[in-house]
């Protein structure tokens, strides 16, 4: 099982591929959004926003996230390291259950090029 900071290194991971993206990977990252992730296993979430293609995260809470981001992600610490270190393909993930992904549908729409 993931740990707390693994999963923390993770979300950095993934934040430096995002600034470092072009493209339409580039254009989904820099929507201005606020942003959760819970992890299931540990019980905790990683709250902050989506801004600059960058994730910054701001806040670590126990248990599910108190306010409703506008992008909420949910998954296994396990998963977000093997989805960062490109060991689990997102899509699949997201349609088999693994991963779970909330958003409007514009911004749905905009992720996409994410997957």
């Amino acid at each position: 099982m993931a740990t707390m900071a693994e999963c923390r290194s993770a979300l950095d991971r993934l934040s430096d591929n995002l600034a470092g993206a072009d493209g339409d990977v580039r254009s989904a990252a820099s929507l201005d959004r606020s942003l959760s992730c819970h992890i299931k296993d540990l019980d905790v979430t990683f709250t902050g926003r989506l801004a600059g293609g960058r994730i910054q995260v701001l806040d670590t809470v126990e248990g599910p996230p108190a306010e409703k981001a506008e992008i909420r992600l949910a998954m296994t610490g396990d998963d977000l390291v093997a989805l960062v270190n490109g060991e689990l393909n997102f899509a699949k993930a997201w349609g088999s259950g693994r991963v779970r992904l909330e958003a409007g549908f514009r911004d749905l729409l905009k992720l996409r090029s994410l997957l």
